[in-house]
């Protein structure tokens, strides 16, 4: 099943800092329609930061995007709403399956480790924050 970028393309700023920024506001699994109808929901709902008092608005469809026409006093806003198929993400969650099994186990590299101790028992505040910080009579502080 395909996996589509919700992306949202932004005037951000004013005068001569106005620049366009893009933002993936939501990924969409399913069919390429269906991530066209909930772009096009989130671009009727949508309110840009600017412009701060606006005139006029129009949502124009382009394609499988859209694009947002804000007219405000002196300046005018676009926000263009777009669909782009995930092809590639680094930062994707890693695989839970294994890839390979191997036939049979191998060596340990390491000593197993020596169980530790236990920790003390610290005398808590409700919020978790140990009431007398393990600092507090330290002598090899300054």
């Amino acid at each position: 099943m395909a996996v589509w970028g919700l992306v949202v393309e932004t005037t951000v700023g004013v005068g001569e800092r106005k620049h366009v920024e893009a933002h993936v506001v939501a990924h969409f699994s399913g069919s390429r329609a269906g991530a066209v109808a909930e772009l096009e929901r989130r671009a009727r709902s949508y309110s840009p930061e600017h412009p701060r008092s606006p005139r006029r608005r129009r949502l124009f469809r382009e394609g499988d995007g859209f694009l947002l026409v804000i007219d405000g006093s002196f300046q005018s806003f676009a926000t263009r709403f777009t669909v782009a198929e995930l092809l590639e993400d680094s930062a994707a969650p890693a695989d839970p399956d294994p890839v390979e099994v191997p036939s049979r186990p191998a060596a340990p590299l390491e000593e197993p480790e020596e169980p530790e101790e236990p920790e003390e028992q610290v005398a808590r505040y409700a919020d978790g924050v140990p009431v007398k910080p393990k600092w507090l009579g330290r002598d090899d502080l300054p």
